[in-house]
């Protein structure tokens, strides 16, 4: 198993889910700039989108797509039935959220020029963290077990610490506990974060 990954970005979701999963992918860094490989040259030859995740499940098999990475992820967990029936369906409504509602208006921000642009999909993205803190009634995004959205809930919420976006007390005592997992503490050191 191979994961295509540049740190920091929505690919740390899908690292930290592998790790939590029990997985020992064989890492490559991406530079999302340049589209090259850390050891192996160019990203383009691998995945024609350019960008990242990517996991080879096996040789040859690639897989993109951040929420469909964690699908299979939460599909293919050893000693873990994956999510059927409705709770599936609420995962996946959850990662689609997560994906276009909050991920993408927030990286969006990073790249676009002008303040404007900047203070209007942060903006977006500040009300979505509203939002889900007002649903959130237990530990984790979907119930009393941390699941492959709550990875993807963390990284966006590191994103907003790191640019100073004002977050619930409930959303921040949540970013701790989520980072003191050791699976998370593992994939932060694998990527340079920590």
């Amino acid at each position: 198993m191979k994961y295509y990954y540049s740190p920091g970005t929505s690919a740390l979701a899908a690292h930290i889910a592998l790790l939590e999963a029990g997985f020992e992918p064989e890492l490559f860094q991406v530079d999302i700039m340049t589209r090259t490989i850390d050891r192996t040259g160019d990203y383009l030859a691998v995945n024609p989108k350019g960008y990242v995740p990517l996991l080879e499940i096996e040789s040859g098999v690639p897989l993109t797509e951040t929420v469909a990475i964690l699908d299979w992820i939460d599909q293919h967990t050893a000693g873990h039935e994956g999510a059927s029936g409705m709770e599936r369906h609420r995962l996946l409504e959850t990662l689609a959220f997560l994906s276009t509602e909050v991920q993408k208006p927030f990286a969006f921000s990073f790249f676009l020029p002008g303040d404007e642009a900047v203070a209007m999909l942060r903006g977006m993205v500040e009300e979505r963290f509203v939002l889900i803190a007002g649903q959130m009634t237990d530990r984790y995004l979907l119930g009393p077990r941390f699941s492959v959205a709550d990875a993807l809930l963390y990284v966006t919420l590191r994103w907003a610490r790191m640019v100073g976006m004002p977050v619930a007390e409930s959303l921040l005592a949540y970013l701790a506990d989520v980072e003191a997992r050791p699976a998370v503490q593992r994939a932060l050191r694998d990527e340079g974060l920590s």
